[in-house]
């Protein structure tokens, strides 16, 4: 099963953006849906996480009342709504998704997405 991500995109500091996270296969059952991103020169960094049944939430302190995780269970899709977007948000995303509940850690995590870049700008 792949993950595929998209919304990245350019946006000035302050603005906004909503990512999505689909998986390929519809009937893919997950438990645990989870964003995480990549700046240039920096190691991979958790971001957010939803459980999919109860949509228990979890954010890094860096995003927390700035991005908002949510899920469509009946679309099978996973969403970031980033608002207050600042340059240090500048990374490639990367959706992520477990069958268990987990957290913050990656390795925990089986099922990945190819990434979608944001670009924040000045």
């Amino acid at each position: 099963v792949q993950l595929q991500a998209s919304g990245g995109g350019l946006v000035r500091a302050g603005g906004s953006l909503r990512l999505s996270c689909t998986p390929s296969r519809r009937t893919f059952s997950t438990n645990t849906m989870a964003w995480f991103r990549q700046a240039p020169g920096k190691e991979r960094e958790f971001v957010a996480r939803i459980s999919w049944r109860g949509g228990m939430t979890y954010y890094a302190d860096s995003v927390k009342g700035r991005f908002t995780i949510s899920r469509d269970n009946a679309k099978n899709t996973a969403y970031m709504q980033m608002n207050s977007l600042k340059l240090d948000d500048t990374a490639v995303y990367y959706c992520a998704a477990a069958d268990r509940v987990v957290w913050s850690n990656p390795d925990e995590y089986a099922y990945w997405g190819q990434g979608t870049l944001v670009t924040v700008s000045s």
